[in-house]
């Protein structure tokens, strides 16, 4: 017990630290969810583009960054750049590495959900003379989200929170990096991997009730 109460002190005491990396996780999940949305919806839009081209070179956009590991991405910019006279900051690279990555994931759940939506409401807008983007804006894209939105694009910012762990391995210190250097001060591993882990939880948990909340006062609604 006093080995605990001890750990607990040295968290407090640590804790401005431990808040400012909690701080630069949340910044960076919450952007790439948003950046990761709106590019994916991007290249959703491209997927199911009339022109033969443009669909062939968005699925091998879609290949690549869905077969390639995240980190690999991030070490390819934060590493592998600066020599070739291009130095990016750490929050840069995730940004756009995540971006990359999210983006992809996300236009594959709306083209999955694209193929739900009934093909006699989207001959209906082109019989009314509506345009490739205008049948895209006014009917694909909204019945899209709606069908992907739950549980497709929470578990991706589900995703993308957890994934922010891994950052720390490109100079950005975010709170798992914190974590780690209170564990390294005082050899609690343990206790301080279980302390993250119950963070995460919360989070994680917060996300969900969130996305439910959404579901029953926005989503239903316009079903």
């Amino acid at each position: 017990m006093s080995e605990w109460l001890a750990f607990f002190q040295e968290v407090l005491e640590y804790g401005p630290a431990l808040l400012a990396g909690l701080g630069n996780t949340l910044l960076l999940a919450v952007t790439v969810s948003l950046t990761g949305l709106l590019a994916g919806i991007g290249v959703f839009y491209l997927t199911i583009s009339p022109h033969s081209v443009t669909r062939r070179l968005t699925d091998a956009y879609l290949s690549f960054f869905i077969g390639t590991p995240l980190i690999v991405l991030l070490f390819l910019m934060y590493y592998g750049l600066p020599p070739l006279g291009l130095r990016l900051s750490p929050l840069t690279v995730a940004i756009i590495g995540f971006t990359f990555n999210v983006a992809a994931y996300n236009a594959r759940y709306l083209r999955i959900a694209y193929h739900g939506i009934d093909p006699g409401e989207l001959e209906a807008a082109r019989a009314q003379g509506f345009t490739h983007l205008e049948v895209f804006r006014l009917v694909t894209l909204p019945q899209a989200l709606r069908m992907a939105a739950v549980p497709a694009l929470t578990n991706q910012a589900i995703l993308n929170l957890k994934d922010s762990s891994v950052v720390f391995l490109i100079q950005y210190t975010e709170f798992f990096a914190q974590v780690q250097e209170l564990a390294a001060s005082n050899f609690q591993y343990f206790k301080a991997y279980l302390l993250a882990g119950l963070v995460y939880l919360l989070l994680v948990s917060f996300i969900v009730l969130l996305a439910r909340h959404l579901e029953r006062t926005v989503l239903r609604p316009l079903l």
